[in-house]
C-alpha cells in the first residue's frame, strides 16, 4: 500500500474519553471493515496520568471502509462523549507552518510559491513610472526655495 493510499485509509477519531482503549476503539470501528492498525498517542509529559491525549487513529485495509466509518461514526457517541471522526491529515514537519522556529519566508518552497515573476515586476514598475509622470506632485511649487511658511 502506498503512503498516499495508506493515509486515505486512516481516520482520525477525536474527543475520546480516558476510559477508551485501543481495543475498544478497534471494536467500535470493526463493523466498517478490516482494521490494519489502531494508535492512540500518549501524553508527552512523563508526569501525565492520562492514558492517551484524547484522540486516536484507525487505519483500515480499504479506503472505502475508512470513508464509510467517517460517514457513519462522525458525531456519534462513545463512552458518553460525542466523537469527531474525519479522514486523517498528513503530519506537519516541526519546521513547517505556525509554531515553527523558522520564518515563513525562509521555509523551503515558500518563495517559489509567493515570489513575483520578473515580468510582473517590470509591468508594475512601468505602471508606477507612468502614474508619476501624469501626476507631478511638485507642479506649481517651482518658485519656492525654502520649505515652510513664508516670512513677510
Amino acid at each position: 500500500m502506498t503512503e498516499a493510499s495508506r493515509l486515505k485509509a486512516t481516520i482520525y477519531v477525536g474527543g475520546l474519553d480516558n476510559a477508551v482503549t485501543e481495543k475498544t476503539l478497534a471494536d467500535a470501528f470493526i463493523p466498517f471493515g478490516e482494521i490494519v492498525d489502531v494508535t492512540m498517542p500518549r501524553p508527552e509529559l512523563p508526569s501525565a496520568k492520562d492514558p492517551h491525549r484524547g484522540f486516536g487513529y484507525v487505519e483500515f485495509e480499504a479506503v472505502a471502509d475508512a470513508k464509510e466509518a467517517v460517514d457513519n461514526m462522525d458525531q456519534s457517541e462513545l463512552f458518553g462523549r460525542v466523537i469527531k471522526v474525519a479522514t486523517a491529515k498528513p503530519q506537519k514537519e516541526s519546521n513547517e507552518g505556525l509554531g515553527s522556529r523558522i520564518a515563513v519566508w525562509e521555509q523551503q518552497g515558500w518563495l517559489e510559491k509567493h515570489a513575483v515573476s520578473e515580468e510582473d515586476k517590470l509591468v508594475s514598475q512601468g505602471d508606477q513610472s507612468k502614474s508619476l509622470q501624469s501626476e507631478n506632485i511638485t507642479q506649481g511649487l517651482e518658485n519656492f526655495d525654502v520649505a515652510g511658511p513664508q516670512q513677510e
